[in-house]
């Protein structure tokens, strides 16, 4: 949130309780009253390049690892270890964001973003959320759009 109040963006907000931790993207959206198609999570994958990619994709969804590689242009994508997140991100996981992280890597947002004039995702901590438009993320962090659940 710093970053965004930074960069003077407007956003919103939310916490829940999340100190018995991290809650299911699902159940995040229960205990905030939101609808699960505007909340997404964020995953770190590993390329067979041995790059790393980000994608942002709706809670209720799996990201389709075929159309996954597809948009980052590898032969194949892996989902990266829960052990290496911190290390890589400096965020664990439940508290994942595409925004603020230790290095910037190729961020991929579900193309379900433009259905949204706001999308909520982790602020980089268990037990809270942001809102901001689509739009402006991607003027945070570079990215691309493309189908990749299902």
């Amino acid at each position: 949130m710093r970053l965004l109040d930074a960069a003077g963006y407007p956003y919103h907000s939310y916490t829940y309780d999340g100190m018995n931790g991290a809650l299911s993207g699902l159940e995040v959206t229960k205990t905030l009253g939101q609808d699960p198609d505007q909340v997404y999570k964020t995953l770190v994958t590993t390329g067979a390049s041995g790059k790393h990619y980000v994608f942002v994709i709706p809670v209720g969804e799996e990201l389709n690892l075929k159309k996954a590689a597809n948009a980052a242009k590898e032969k194949k994508i892996e989902m990266l270890k829960a052990r290496d997140l911190l290390p890589l991100t400096g965020y664990v996981h439940g508290g994942c964001s595409p925004i603020g992280m230790k290095k910037l890597f190729p961020t991929i947002l579900d193309e379900s973003v433009i259905l949204w004039d706001t999308i909520l995702f982790s602020a980089g901590k268990i037990g809270c959320q942001v809102e901001l438009s689509p739009a402006h993320l991607q003027e945070m962090i570079p990215c691309t759009l493309a189908d990749v659940v299902g």
